[in-house]
């Protein structure tokens, strides 16, 4: 049966963890992309250190698609496990390329013995080389670029494994254009000559690259899945880029080592999960109180407790934006592409240094281990402003101003002294049970502050004709499927309103909400926290909701599905 896949092709590699899926894709995506092509890329995998079934999706496409989608046109399955993991994701049209005798499966295959060749060049390991080298043959890939890339990639490993790498990948090119060829399957699909030149990036580096944007000097964090990247990020760029990435004991320990840094004049991050946050949020209360900058990126996952560790979900917002006992205030952000992370990742350090208070920015699982690229010229530095004054000898820390902004000094900056205090105080640091000044204290972290975030906050973004009368509203990492599926749908009263900051709401949102007669929310948790929250600060109603809370992110024909419904 002749196959033609025009403009978009979705690839996905599975099999168990240490079977080098990874390395599949990643020879993949970096030989397509230095050809030109637009790469997408995204994974999903099980809470295992060695052993269950996990799968990486590639997709290829002419019109730079960023979204996961369920359709599959080219399938590698390396372990047996590994048709019935996918096998609501294939259909009669799907091309199998495996090993018949090891996948023991009635599947209609294209039998390719990657073992028996990789042997033959040496070792199994090759194996994974010949796979990437099949699929690259089948799409006439050059040749010179893929080999060129192998020996760069390889060149630290010697001279004899730079060979026999080439020798798999020319093997597996081989058998890939004799395939396509007598099976008649071609692809069409468009290049980009700026995508030669564009960066690959995964989400959390994207987080990591704003962060260092933002003059970030310290990181003390705790690992946790799925948020250790941005920790292991700023460790390995430590040295050249200044920071100083401190892995604590424990959650408590990072949360508190971060606010000295700050005190002491640092600007600091600290990453986390749901369960490390909820260890830290009598510290974010310690924050509010002393008003000393925080800013912590969390990684959502499905709770609670442990729940799915490796898995996607939009559960945490309920947590961050009421976490820490007493009241303050906050700004919650969740960026949905590569770009968004980047400058919002670089803005919050600036946010949280001018305004005195926690910034937390949400992701997920699915966001931070996408990988995609980035236009070079858009990584600039940004211009960050220090806030920290020169203290005077009558400094008081907790002056009483107009806008609820008190100058921050630093210990050792002037001739002031910096006193903070996690008990009420008053205007010069010092424990007071005085109830005017409590109150004043109250009104100046509380709603003085309140006024001055609402009018820096960031503006929904609107996606779809302007006269609609239909709206979905989304938030963080669904921005590009719920941008295709809107796409897709066909709707010409529908469009889509992508939220990257969460709280505190710009003054727009009530007018954008208003003009949507069916005005419907989706988000990836089972209770809508995203929508209560639309709807106790905006007062509007949500005449519907789309929720998805099993661990998988939605994909682009579920969304396109809903949206047709509307």
């Amino acid at each position: 049966m002749a196959h033609h896949i025009k403009d978009d092709l979705s690839i996905v590699i599975s099999g168990q963890a240490g079977q080098g899926i990874q390395s599949i894709e990643y020879l993949l995506t970096h030989i397509l992309k230095l050809q030109g092509y637009h790469v997408f890329a995204v994974k999903e995998y099980m809470s295992r250190v060695r052993g269950g079934t996990n799968s990486t999706e590639v997709r290829i496409s002419s019109n730079d698609r960023r979204a996961f989608v369920d359709r599959i046109d080219l399938f590698l399955p390396l372990d047996k496990s590994s048709i019935p993991h996918c096998a609501d994701r294939l259909s009669k049209e799907t091309i199998i390329i495996g090993e018949q005798k090891r996948l023991e499966t009635d599947y209609k295959l294209l039998d390719v013995p990657l073992l028996e060749i990789a042997h033959d060049v040496g070792n199994r390991i090759f194996a994974n080389t010949v796979a990437a080298g099949v699929v690259l043959g089948m799409m006439q890939s050059d040749r010179a670029i893929a080999e060129d890339y192998i020996r760069s990639f390889f060149s630290r490993k010697g001279d004899e494994i730079v060979a026999k790498n080439i020798d798999a990948l020319m093997r597996g090119f081989k058998i890939g254009e004799h395939l396509a060829f007598t099976h008649e399957i071609t692809f069409t699909i468009e290049k980009d000559e700026a995508v030669k030149e564009a960066v690959f990036l995964t989400g959390i580096e994207a987080v990591g690259f704003g962060a260092l944007a933002g003059g970030c000097n310290f990181c003390s964090s705790y690992p946790m899945s799925p948020s250790t990247g941005l920790l292991t990020f700023l460790a390995q760029h430590g040295k050249e880029c200044g920071v100083l990435a401190e892995q604590a004991t424990d959650e408590i320990g990072a949360i508190n080592m971060n606010l000295g840094a700050w005190y002491a004049g640092a600007r600091g991050i600290i990453t986390t999960s749901g369960g490390g946050f909820a260890l830290m949020t009598e510290a974010v209360s310690l924050a509010g109180i002393t008003e000393i900058p925080l800013v912590l990126h969390l990684a959502q996952r499905p709770g609670p407790a442990t729940g799915l560790p490796t898995r996607t979900g939009q559960e945490d917002l309920n947590l961050v934006r009421y976490a820490g006992h007493g009241e303050f205030p906050r700004i919650i952000f969740a960026p949905g592409s590569l770009m968004q992370a980047y400058k919002i990742t670089a803005h919050a350090m600036d946010l949280a240094d001018e305004y005195q208070v926690p910034v937390i920015i949400l992701t997920d699982q699915y966001f931070v281990d996408l990988l995609s690229t980035i236009e070079s010229t858009d990584l600039k530095e940004s211009k960050d402003k220090n806030h920290v004054i020169e203290t005077k000898s009558d400094y008081q820390r907790y002056e009483l101003t107009d806008n609820g902004i008190s100058p921050r000094g630093i210990p050792g900056y002037g001739k002031g002294f910096v006193c903070v205090d996690s008990d009420e105080h008053d205007e010069s640091g010092h424990i007071t049970e005085d109830h005017d000044m409590r109150d004043a204290m109250t009104q100046k972290r509380l709603y003085k502050k309140a006024v001055a975030l609402a009018k820096v906050a960031f503006a929904p973004e609107v996606i779809g004709p302007k006269d609609y009368t239909q709206l979905v509203v989304v938030w963080g990492s669904n921005y590009h499927v719920a941008k295709e599926a809107l796409e897709r749908s066909g709707k010409k009263k529908l469009a889509v309103a992508h939220f990257s900051q969460l709280y505190p709401l710009h003054n727009s949102t009530k007018k954008i909400l208003a003009q949507g007669k069916k005005l419907i929310v989706c988000e990836n948790n089972e209770t809508g926290q995203f929508a209560n929250l639309l709807e106790v600060e905006t007062k509007c109603t949500i005449t519907g909701r789309i929720n998805r809370s099993n661990g998988k992110p939605f994909s682009v024909e579920y969304l396109t599905s809903q949206f047709k419904k509307i």
